[in-house]
């Protein structure tokens, strides 16, 4: 029952896996590689997989078993989604940087 809020939230954190994947591909693709960014989905996973349990185990002081399940899944969409912030804040410093650098110019023609 610990994980019952990760397999509950599961369809929807692969939906924002897969867009994240997307976004960063097109937008970042060819100066960037996707093994960073496949390490930023599995240390999501991680996170999310981690703040689940952690918020289940914890004794918050919440009435009634639901809640335990209901906390879990808040921390588990946050910790998942805390990662992928990081990660795309990550890409717009790279890509703030390369532009400042004259290396990411494109001309208007």
């Amino acid at each position: 029952m610990r994980f019952l809020a990760v397999l509950l939230l599961a369809p929807w954190l692969a939906v924002l896996g897969w867009l994240y994947w997307l976004y960063v591909r097109r937008v970042h693709g060819a100066h960037t590689r996707a093994r960073s960014d496949a390490a930023f989905l599995i240390i999501a996973f991680t996170a999310a997989m981690a703040c689940a349990d952690i918020t289940y185990v914890l004794e918050t002081g919440i009435a009634g078993a639901i809640w335990k399940q209901v906390a879990a899944a808040l921390a588990c969409y946050a910790g998942f989604s805390t990662v992928l912030l990081i990660g795309l804040l990550r890409h717009a410093w790279l890509r703030r940087r390369r532009d400042s650098r004259g290396g990411g110019q494109r001309s208007l023609r």
